[in-house]
């Protein structure tokens, strides 16, 4: 997670909000009791999840991505002409019990489609 960012929390969201992100990145395929270090994290990270509904406090998704986004988009104003390469993949989650997964190629195949995408300028790539 870039350290140079705020997150809009409110009160003492932000913190925890940015401890979490750092403790799932270290541990991604972990649990949320997996990733934290020990009850009290693993209980932060719930009440986090709790009041970051949107009918109690309004931390929404595009509140916690919008610095991310505006940092994102700086460089590429610098640029007279942006090019956006982006690819397409398959992620394959066959057999595994997970909710809300997609048909991929064929209707019994279930995952998700990942499209990232990369700015660059004819020059060079925008950003650091």
């Amino acid at each position: 997670m870039e350290r140079r960012l705020r997150v809009p929390a409110p009160g003492g969201m932000s913190r925890r909000l940015i401890k979490l992100a750092d403790r799932l990145a270290e541990a991604p395929s972990a649990s949320i009791p997996g990733a934290c270090n020990g009850c009290a994290e693993t209980q932060g990270a719930y009440r986090l999840f709790d009041q970051a509904r949107a009918d109690k406090r309004g931390l929404s998704w595009e509140a916690v991505l919008a610095p991310h986004m505006a940092r994102t988009e700086a460089p590429m104003a610098e640029h007279p002409v942006v090019l956006y390469l982006q690819d397409t993949t398959e992620l394959d989650f066959n057999g595994q019990a997970i909710e809300g997964l997609g048909p991929l190629s064929y209707e019994a195949q279930r995952g998700m489609y990942l499209h990232p995408t990369y700015a660059v300028s004819p020059l060079s790539p925008t950003g650091t």
